[in-house]
């Protein structure tokens, strides 16, 4: 059968037809980083090729040095790019160009802006920067063989991004990917090798696969071209000596390995020489990857053996709460062809994660003590992440707390977490032990919460906490500085050496005056809750739902518990609240069950907790209004 008679057409998947169309209609000004994109996946291609043979004891340049190419065509008007990495089959073809069956496509899309710089920031994390060839090409036509396949098995694929392509049959006699690029009209400066060289060596240079071109002719570029030549130093830019690297080659290799146009926020370079040896080259990037909360969330940092890349890390290199991280690790230590297997366990890997654990630690150490507003932006974008260390690394659990921050009743702002727990303890009262918090869904909800109210009378800081891992933070760090962490709504309220004799006899006298009224309440609250006790920590409202469990968090059992409520609820009364008073001095008002359950179904929504029956509660409540406005 001729390669003719096997030409198919296929569609787009609607996602790529919308891709398609920004990079042909929204990203003309950054036309330059089509070229980037080429490359980068070229690069990646080339790695992928490495791992797949080393894993098969197979040397990668056995047939010829791997390289990048780049050449132009002025009478053509055509730009190509190829390489000689793993290249693709036909289904791989169909798979990862006619669709994308990455989950982020449609947050990709979701993430636009319209603003052209920022949307092209996007590219690179999204995975879909082949399209941008679209950006200056009205015909992309793309030739590959995977390595392992015959020669008559390679593909031809092309495509005018108007919504479909076609697939042909293609003899390939090398292994790798040739794209074609023909130009638009109005795009003929970039035929030009000066100003190819250029954007290589602006975008492109940290690359350490040489990247080659055909020398240009001397004098007016007449003469005949000189042979190739590479264009980018060629040399993986961790292994130069640190004397050598300006801030902008960090900041360009970060920019190629995290797919993101801005520069990063914080790196660290460190050569570790002794027992084992290695480098670490690790970035913080400025904001957070789209997917940094997916549970298939991809980590940012790459295992290179002597400078060849082996594998992206899953959990063995770094921790999950480092997740952030973009970067490399090159051990010296380790074989080729070392597998994922073979990293478990490992004494070198032992030692190179908590080597990178503790000097990352340090470094936003650093930053938070000397650079605040950075580390401001740093919280913002990882805070939440970092906070998971707290439960998942025991063994720098002390540094990780050191550099947690929160709202509090005395923050600055509400924008912002800022405070630290040195901040907090630093500004504890004279006789206050221990270190107060509340948790809620929503810091709105923290703020707002009854159980703080004898706090902001007596002046004692309350953190408020409503990250999502808050819950698992508070549990798994029960005291810092030798002060115990302590839930507002948890047990018995004690202020200790803050409360004076005076309170503490006005609160003994409080609860024999209204011991009746307790008892009245336990018998009509039955099955409901727990207890009933008369508390000193409401100033204002009538009464709140604490956990009666010394060792669990209320909003812990929240997680637990379908209702919203602790397992074991206990309602407080505020005996100073004309509604409690009310009550406390008409023990036989008739309607003393149905009052009960109004101070409990309050309770239950001050709490952020759900009431069982709704409709039950508004009755009660509406029934009691009628009987106080009555004639």
């Amino acid at each position: 059968m001729s390669a003719q008679a096997e030409q198919e057409t296929h569609r787009f998947q609607a996602e790529v037809v919308q891709i398609l169309d920004l990079m042909i209609h929204s990203l003309y000004s950054n036309k330059e980083i089509f070229l980037r994109e080429m490359i980068s996946n070229a690069s990646d291609a080339i790695d992928r090729l490495r791992l797949e043979l080393l894993s098969q004891s197979e040397l990668p340049d056995a047939d010829g040095p791997l390289q990048i190419r780049v050449s132009y065509d002025k009478a053509a008007r055509t730009i190509t790019v190829s390489d000689n990495g793993i290249g693709m089959s036909r289904q791989e073809v169909i798979d990862h160009i006619g669709t994308i069956a990455k989950s982020g496509t449609r947050e990709f899309l979701a993430a636009l802006t319209g603003d052209q710089r920022k949307d092209a920031t996007l590219i690179g994390q999204f995975g879909v920067g082949f399209y941008s060839a679209f950006v200056v090409a009205d015909r992309v036509t793309l030739t590959t063989r995977r390595a392992g396949l015959p020669v008559g098995d390679g593909v031809r694929w092309e495509s005018d991004g108007s919504g479909q392509y076609t697939l042909e049959t293609a003899g390939r006699p090398a292994r790798g990917t040739e794209i074609v690029l023909h130009l638009r009209d109005g795009e003929d400066d970039l035929l030009n090798g000066f100003r190819l060289r250029s954007i290589i060596q602006k975008y492109s240079d940290h690359i350490s696969l040489p990247i080659l071109m055909t020398a240009e002719p001397p004098g007016d570029g007449t003469g005949q071209p000189v042979g190739e030549e590479p264009v980018n130093r060629a040399s993986a830019l961790w292994a130069r000596p640190k004397a050598e690297i300006t801030d902008q080659d960090y900041n360009d290799f970060y920019q190629h390995i995290a797919g993101d146009f801005t520069d990063p926020l914080a790196y660290l370079h460190s050569k570790i020489e002794g027992t084992y040896e290695y480098t670490l080259l690790l970035f913080i990037p400025a904001r957070a990857p789209w997917d940094l909360w997916l549970p298939e969330s991809r980590r940012g940092v790459k295992l290179h053996v002597r400078r060849v890349f082996i594998l992206e890390d899953t959990g063995q290199l770094l921790p999950r709460y480092l997740r952030f991280l973009r970067g490399v690790i090159d051990s010296s230590d380790l074989p080729l062809n070392v597998s994922r297997e073979m990293l478990q366990g490992s004494r070198a890997v032992d030692h190179i994660r908590s080597t990178a654990v503790k000097r990352v630690l340090k470094l936003l150490k650093d930053m938070a003590a000397g650079e605040p507003e950075k580390y401001a932006t740093f919280w913002k974008e990882f805070g939440a992440t970092l906070k998971e260390g707290i439960v998942e690394d025991y063994a720098n659990r002390d540094e990780i707390a050191a550099l947690l921050r929160f709202h509090s009743t005395r923050s600055g702002t509400v924008e912002g977490q800022e405070v630290s727990l040195s901040d907090y303890v630093a500004r504890m009262k004279e006789g206050q032990e221990k270190i107060y918090y509340v948790v809620a869904p929503t810091l709105t909800g923290a703020a707002a919460s009854p159980h703080l109210e004898a706090f902001r009378q007596k002046g004692i800081e309350v953190l408020l906490l409503s990250d999502a891992v808050d819950n698992w933070v508070v549990t798994s760090l029960p005291e810092f500085g030798g002060r115990r962490l302590q839930s507002v709504t948890q047990g018995s309220p004690d202020f200790g050496a803050l409360q004076d004799d005076a309170e503490q006899q006005a609160a003994e006298q409080a609860a024999a005056d209204c011991a009746d009224l307790v008892g009245a309440l336990k018998a009509a609250l039955d099955g409901k809750v727990w207890d009933v006790r008369v508390t000193s920590r409401l100033t204002t409202s009538p009464a709140c739902i604490v956990a009666n469990e010394p060792d669990n968090e209320v909003s812990l059992a929240h997680r637990l518990r379908g209702s919203g409520l602790p397992s074991q609820p206990v309602l407080e009364i505020n005996p100073k609240h004309p509604l409690v008073d009310r009550l406390s001095r008409n023990p036989d008002d008739p309607h003393l069950a149905e009052w009960a359950q109004v101070l409990y179904g309050q309770a239950v929504l001050t709490l952020g907790a759900r009431i069982d029956d709704p409709a039950a509660f508004v009755s009660q409540l509406n029934g009691l209004l009628v009987t106080l406005t009555g004639p």
